[in-house]
Parts: C-alpha cells; structure tokens; sequence
C-alpha cells in the first residue's frame, strides 16, 4: 500500500515504510490531532511522538513490544491528553522542549534543547527548536541515509501556512523565522512533513508560498 499520510479518528493507521524506519501515522481526539509511532527496523525498538488522546487507540497501535519514549511536540493540551495513561502504561521516557516542559503536566525526562539527538533504536532524529506558537514547541527532523528527509513538526508548520500565532506580530515574526532558517534553508525540497493535525505535505510544496506567508502575517 502507498503512503497517504490522509487519515481520520476512528479510521486506520497509515503506515510509512522506509528502509530502517517505520512510520504509522493515527488521528485521535475532538481536534483531529495526528500521532506518529516509529519503529526501528534493526532494533524494534519504538518511539512515540505526541501522545495527543485516546489512549486505549495509541497503546492498541503501539502493541505488546511498548515504547521507549514520548516525545510531546508543544504544551498545548490537545497534544498531550493521553500522555499520563501512554506512560502509566508503557514505562517509556518522555521528552519535551525545555521551555514547554512546566506546562505539560507529566514530568518530563528529558529537556530538549535546539541541535539535540533524539534516539530509537539506531535511528537519529534532530530536535529544531521552533519559538512562536509556543515557547518550546520542537519539530524532530530525520534524514533518512537511503533518501530524503522527513520532518515531524508538530503545530509550526502545516500545508498552507505555520501555525496559529494568535494575531501577534512578534510571535510571527519569530516563528515563521525559525521555520524558515531551520526547515526551509536547510533541507530540501522532498522533504516529507508530518504536521500535528490534518494531511501531511513537502517542503516543495510549501516553499514557493513562503512570500504570500510573510504578507498576510499569518
């Protein structure tokens, strides 16, 4: 089956079958939030990213093997409903931007900071440190040995446009600068981006958009 990356709450997974990475994308809960859940072809071992709602739906997907970590993109609530059960559950580490972590309200394991490698099993994702949707907010960037990058970016970016600034000039400015020097400068165009809600999109797509961006200052 070929990847969509289109899927809806109460719907099945979609699953991105890469080289030495698997990638099953589920959408949970009122704000049709996604959940992505890699797994390490060498290793088995499988991280979770955004523990967003519906438990019994994520550990179901999850499975018997569990998971090692949690990574919760943002403090919003809608990205971290079902985090408290996930951990109760599976024992796993949970990972946070450092400047997000006191508003999410399941302890976090380790802060994570702009640059920092995030591991499962013998895959590397880099965290990008992304300010203006919220403080903390991170994307996780994996560039894939055997072909183009794949970019997790939570609520800072989504086809069409970055993510909600509430009508603040400055929060704008700063996230669509962080987008741009972080995401856009420096990776390329195939770049797959899984977004925190909806339909996932690439950087070619989005990057000749960039200017209609910037004027409507949203």
């Amino acid at each position: 089956m070929t990847y969509s990356g289109q899927v809806t709450v109460g719907g099945p997974a979609d699953v991105h079958e890469l080289k030495d990475l698997m990638i099953t994308k589920i959408a949970v809960g009122p704000m049709n939030n996604n959940a992505y859940l890699l797994r390490c072809r060498a290793t088995d071992e499988q991280l979770l990213i955004d523990a967003a709602n519906d438990a019994e739906t994520l550990l179901g997907t999850i499975g018997d093997d569990g998971i090692a970590s949690v990574v919760t993109t943002h403090q919003h609530g809608d990205h971290w409903q079902a985090l408290a059960d996930v951990v109760a559950a599976t024992g796993a580490r949970t990972y946070a931007g450092r400047d997000d972590a006191e508003g999410i309200p399941v302890p976090t394991d380790v802060l994570v900071d702009d640059g920092d490698t995030i591991r499962v099993g013998r895959v590397e994702l880099t965290a990008r440190h992304l300010v203006g949707h919220t403080p903390g907010s991170i994307a996780l960037v994996y560039d894939d040995p055997h072909g183009h990058p794949h970019v997790f970016t939570g609520d800072c970016l989504f086809p069409g446009g970055v993510g909600n600034t509430r009508k603040d000039p400055q929060a704008f400015a700063s996230l669509i600068h962080d987008v741009e020097t972080k995401i856009f400068d420096a990776l390329p165009d195939e770049t797959w981006v899984y977004p925190g809600h909806g339909n996932d999109t690439t950087l070619g797509a989005e990057r000749p958009h960039l200017p209609e961006w910037h004027a409507r200052g949203w």
